[in-house]
């Protein structure tokens, strides 16, 4: 394997470089999460072996921390590259205090380049480009090997998929770190196009760059939309043209697609795992629908889609017997891929490679449905679904009712332990500034809009925890969940 470099850095313009810089000196490129630890970066420093780290000034704490970590255990410090703004001049040695005498500032390390260096290009197109490690939604990440055939064809593909044409001016609120921002880290310089760096993503930071620098695409997960739709007035801007937005991660709530329609963006639906280079699926949009009901097109749009033409093939299978489930929009199976956009495996575990290609498909821990005309639409995580009674609830559904209610900003539902029914929805509610509703109040909610059995029995309003691809951590709230101990017991004592 070619010499891992590591970075720890927002979206500014050193990272885009790097993305470019790595892979021509012969490198592979392992981006690095900034909302990690100092434990957590020794951690993937240690087992990623990178012998190069360039770092983001506001966190060269954090990589100090890892760096006296890594000391400790007497592993060797890979150099480290500090990336500073270009009005700060301040020496490297001013700003940390275990400063080895090798490491440089970026800008100057730039400058010792030749511009005619010889570019050093794969032997082998499947050689490794990048290291993506997933984000963090369990305790345990693992190192996604990205193949330069991959990266090449995915790029592409999400360019193609997202309507970008020539010259396109993108808005960077995808997190470059994030499977090298969902490939358009190379994608829109295929087009040409103009890279809008957001440091901090912020309503504000978003409106304001989309009217000065006409922004005609941008990504992000629901969060982000969110985000934008509930900031005050003073923040918001009228767009300059029409911009098209991807989103991920979750699928978003009717109501929040069509308020960013409203305000002239056009969202569209993607998925994807780190495993699969990011987006390999595009809920492509067809002229025929434009004339139903919006309630029936934003049920639409909720759905994952169709795979994109990169990707070599994309079903619904039973585990077990690994045949394809029927179309009929019921029938649940789990989400799998197959192609060359799907990663090499995962860095030194052979086991945890072997099992997620058991019977010949990448296995994505997500299940689903498939509709009459081929789209697929996740209904769960195979952890997260809540099996109540025998019965089996999906948890985005009851999120996506939730967040239907005037008073609801986020919503995540877990299983709570029920002595009765082993298992009741368990919601967890972030509300609107300014805005009020009772636990009474949105189970009813949900009892009029939902059957029954599918309503929440417990609604906790909280902020919901988030990795930094804005995804909720489950975990923690199934954990959160699991304390409460059983509803039964609970409604006995009272």
């Amino acid at each position: 394997m070619c010499v891992p470099v590591a970075a720890l850095a927002p979206n500014i313009p050193a990272m885009y470089e790097l993305h470019f810089g790595v892979p021509m000196a012969g490198a592979i490129l392992c981006t690095l999460n900034i909302r990690l630890d100092s434990a957590m970066v020794a951690l993937l420093l240690r087992h990623s072996e990178a012998k190069i780290i360039f770092v983001d000034y506001h966190f060269l704490h954090i990589a100090q921390g890892a760096f006296q970590i890594l000391s400790k255990a007497r592993t060797k410090l890979p150099q480290l590259i500090l990336i500073q703004e270009p009005e700060q001049q301040a020496p490297i040695s001013s700003k940390t205090n275990f400063t080895q005498t090798k490491d440089l500032e970026y800008e100057s390390f730039l400058a010792m380049g030749k511009a005619d260096f010889e570019i050093r290009r794969p032997k082998d197109e499947w050689e490794p480009i990048s290291l993506n490690y997933t984000s963090g939604t369990t305790s345990s990440p693992k190192g996604v090997i990205y193949s330069h055939r991959g990266a090449y064809l995915n790029s592409l593909a999400t360019v193609l998929s997202s309507e970008m044409g020539s010259m396109p001016v993108y808005l960077w609120t995808v997190p470059m770190f994030h499977c090298n921002g969902w490939c358009l880290a190379w994608g829109v310089a295929a087009q040409g196009g103009t890279n809008i760096c957001l440091r901090n993503v912020t309503a504000k930071g978003i409106f304001s760059n989309i009217a000065q620098h006409k922004v005609t695409h941008m990504g992000g997960a629901p969060t982000v939309l969110n985000m934008m739709l509930n900031a005050p007035a003073s923040d918001q801007k009228p767009l300059p043209g029409k911009v098209l937005v991807t989103t991920g991660g979750s699928a978003p709530p009717p109501n929040v697609l069509f308020k960013m329609e409203e305000l002239g963006f056009s969202v569209t639906q993607l998925y994807g795992l780190t495993e699969t280079y990011g987006p390999g699926v595009f809920c492509t949009w067809k002229p025929e629908w434009n004339v139903l009901p919006r309630d029936a097109q934003a049920k639409i749009k909720a759905r994952q889609g169709l795979h994109h033409v990169g990707l070599e093939e994309f079903d619904v299978k039973d585990p077990f017997t690994m045949k394809s489930v029927p179309a009929d929009a019921k029938t649940i199976g789990e989400i799998m891929f197959r192609g060359n956009t799907v990663m090499n495996g995962y860095l030194k575990n052979v086991e945890a490679t072997t099992e997620a290609f058991t019977g010949g498909w990448f296995h994505s821990g997500d299940l689903g449905v498939r509709h009459s005309d081929g789209y697929i639409e996740i209904k769960d995580r195979s952890k997260d679904i809540i099996i109540s009674g025998g019965e089996n609830i999906s948890s985005i559904e009851v999120e996506s009712v939730l967040c239907g209610h005037s008073a609801v900003l986020e919503a995540a539902v877990v299983a709570r332990p029920d002595d009765h029914w082993g298992e009741t929805p368990c919601a967890f509610v972030k509300l609107k500034d300014g805005c009020n509703a009772s636990e009474e109040e949105l189970i009813k909610y949900c009892r009029d809009n939902l059957p029954h059995y599918m309503a929440p029995r417990t609604v906790i309003f909280e902020d919901l925890p988030k990795t930094s691809t804005g995804k909720t951590q489950k975990y923690l709230l199934r954990e959160k969940a699991k304390a409460l101990g059983s509803i039964s017991k609970s409604m006995s004592k009272q």
